[in-house]
């Protein structure tokens, strides 16, 4: 029988004004190393999911985030191992700072023709397609980086 213990993943889609989100290449040494993914992480016991991808931004990204700029993309649900992945999905167009690949050994703005070729976890996917069918000038990045 299937383990249905939950783990609870946040991420983003980071969009610039120009409608390029943000992906980073995961490092040598960790799991799913070279794959390209959207920033986030796991949300910990006692955190909203907003809370932790703005945690997790600020860790991984070195940006500021306002939890009332994160918008509620989609999601992904996916079993794994022992566990099940149930990964949310966040759109965000305003942030402070310049990001910075703090766990990651390369960041990279990305048109929707560009994550569709990249190589990314199954579970980034739906991301990538609701992308894909949104135009660039629909995607909200405000552009409004401070």
């Amino acid at each position: 029988m299937l383990n249905t213990a939950a783990m609870l993943v946040v991420a983003a889609t980071l969009i610039r004004a120009d409608g390029r989100v943000l992906v980073q290449r995961r490092p040598a040494g960790r799991a799913l190393a070279g794959l390209w993914e959207f920033p986030g992480g796991r949300v910990e016991p006692g955190e909203t999911p907003e809370a932790a991808l703005v945690r997790e931004l600020a860790e991984e990204l070195g940006i500021a985030v306002d939890p009332a700029d994160l918008e509620p993309l989609t999601f992904a649900s996916e079993p794994q191992d022992t566990r099940h992945l149930l990964l949310l999905f966040y759109r965000c167009g305003i942030w402070v700072g310049e990001p910075k690949a703090r766990h990651a050994d390369a960041l990279r703005w990305a048109t929707a023709a560009d994550l569709a070729a990249l190589p990314m976890p199954a579970p980034d996917r739906p991301a990538v397609a609701l992308l894909a069918a949104t135009p660039a000038g629909e995607r909200g990045g405000g552009g409004k980086q401070y």
